[in-house]
């Protein structure tokens, strides 16, 4: 049993009264409900629902609110196991935690930040929101979280996004007055997620959740400097408390040109309180939501939307450069014959490939959209995703990421894995003894998974499948 100790029941009882604390240890001790994202670019919720429970025997139902979110109501324990995750179809995240992105709302003509971006949730279903296309920004300051989110961005197949590693509060010395939609998906105490998430209960304190507050502010003043007048910016949390929500609004409210505006969550919620102890807020915050985890049998959030009425003075630009990057097209001189001999091989128009902005770094290519923008592409940790490594030869090897999203062009050089003990060893990226295929590079499929790229040698199809995703888990009997 979860106890979430005196500290937490005290706080709680205060804010909230004795029911809901009732309600709120209830829940945290009933067994969490699975919600998975739809990766929309990739498949269909129709076609999700169908191979989870045909080929896994994961049953599901849909959720009229999310139209791209199944419940997953048999079979919880194998979801992560699922070629379907593994491959990027799908992504288990909290119902409640999918509301902030549905709050801004981004098309592929913004140009959205997401201020604290890891693991990635978020990020990833922003750009899903907005085809893949646009500029997306993806900021993270922890490195052992950043590895997480570039992770995701590759297993999700996201082309739009470039991946920074900084101070959230120090951004503003780059961009002042650009962005047409940012998240500030806040660090906070957690409250909301403790039924997941146990260890909150062993740091958690008013001290820290004073010191969260001031950080919340930090970041929420940055993103204010950040955005274009007219622009809009949604600030969430995933915990409870009236320091790191109502707080932090009621004074980036007093001091700086935003103002709250209506939102309509998917789910039950309740307004955001207008005074706390012996304070009074902006009765604009009305318009902030509070949901509460017992209510929806979900995470814990609080989401709000800020709209900026006019320009902010921002400090002195600063240069977090850190190497010289370049954008090429796909018929520039270093790269066209490369491309061609792409195109030849695996029977793809070359046509495709005009839609893409390049970037050699040594022997490795990265690609993004056509229309992604930024002044500071030095900045970026990567932009985009790995398009493949230059060999020996002086030939593009295909990455499985990019082989994975031009799985519907490619005609030539496949492969179809026969068997599950097939897959499995090429998914441990191992070697497939055969001898029936010609020597070169082929792009990996089974049953109808696109799943990467191998190369056949004398010893037989030897597997390419990215050593990140690599995974001994794997459920392979389907």
């Amino acid at each position: 049993m979860i106890d979430p100790g005196e500290k937490i029941k005290s706080y709680l009882s205060n804010l909230f009264g004795e029911e809901y604390l009732s309600r709120f240890i209830e829940l945290i001790n009933s067994e969490p409900s699975q919600y998975i994202r739809i990766n929309s670019l990739k498949t269909s919720v129709g076609e999700v629902r169908k191979n989870l429970s045909e080929r896994y025997g994961i049953e599901t139902e849909e959720i009229p609110e999310f139209p791209l979110a199944l419940k997953v109501t048999k079979g919880t324990e194998l979801t992560g196991k699922t070629l379907e995750h593994i491959l990027g179809y799908i992504y288990i995240q909290g119902l409640s935690s999918m509301i902030p992105a549905q709050i801004l709302a981004p098309t592929e003509n913004d140009i959205v930040l997401d201020l604290c971006a890891a693991p990635g949730s978020k990020t990833t279903q922003l750009a899903e929101m907005m085809r893949n296309k646009g500029t997306l920004i993806a900021n993270e300051i922890q490195l052992s979280r950043l590895k997480a989110l570039v992770y995701n961005v590759e297993r999700m197949n996201i082309l739009n996004t470039g991946i920074v590693h900084q101070k959230g509060e120090l951004l503003s010395k780059v961009y002042q007055n650009y962005f047409d939609k940012i998240l500030v998906d806040a660090p906070c105490s957690g409250l909301g997620i403790i039924q997941k998430k146990e260890e909150v209960v062993k740091w958690w304190d008013e001290k820290i959740v004073k010191n969260l507050s001031e950080l919340q502010i930090k970041l929420l003043v940055s993103a204010i400097k950040m955005l274009k007048p007219g622009g809009e910016i949604v600030y969430s949390t995933c915990t409870l408390t009236a320091e790191e929500n109502e707080f932090v609004l009621n004074k980036v409210l007093s001091k700086y040109p935003v103002k709250l505006i209506d939102i309509n969550p998917s789910v039950k919620n309740i307004n955001a309180f207008t005074s706390y102890k012996d304070e009074n807020f902006n009765n604009d915050l009305l318009k902030g939501k509070r949901i509460l985890p017992w209510e929806t049998n979900s995470d814990g959030f609080f989401v709000s939307k800020l709209r900026k009425t006019d320009e902010t003075e921002g400090p002195e630009r600063i240069s977090f450069t850190k190497r010289e990057v370049k954008f090429i097209s796909y018929n520039h001189k270093n790269l066209f014959s490369k491309i061609k001999f792409l195109c030849d091989y695996f029977n793809v128009d070359e046509e495709i490939f005009s839609h893409f902005k390049f970037i050699l770094k040594g022997i490795d290519i990265y690609f993004t959209n056509e229309n992604w923008i930024d002044e500071n592409p030095g900045m970026f940790e990567r932009i985009g995703l790995k398009f493949g490594t230059i060999d020996n030869k002086g030939e593009i090897v295909l990455s499985a990421e990019a082989a994975q999203l031009f799985s519907d062009k490619i005609m030539n050089h496949i492969i179809t894995l026969n068997s599950p003990d097939e897959l499995k060893t090429y998914m441990e990226g191992g070697i497939i003894k055969t001898d029936i295929y010609p020597e070169g590079q082929y792009i990996i499929k089974y049953k109808d998974y696109f799943l990467g790229t191998a190369v056949v040698t004398k010893a037989g199809i030897k597997s390419r499948f990215p050593r990140s995703k690599r995974t001994q888990s794997i459920k392979t009997d389907i």
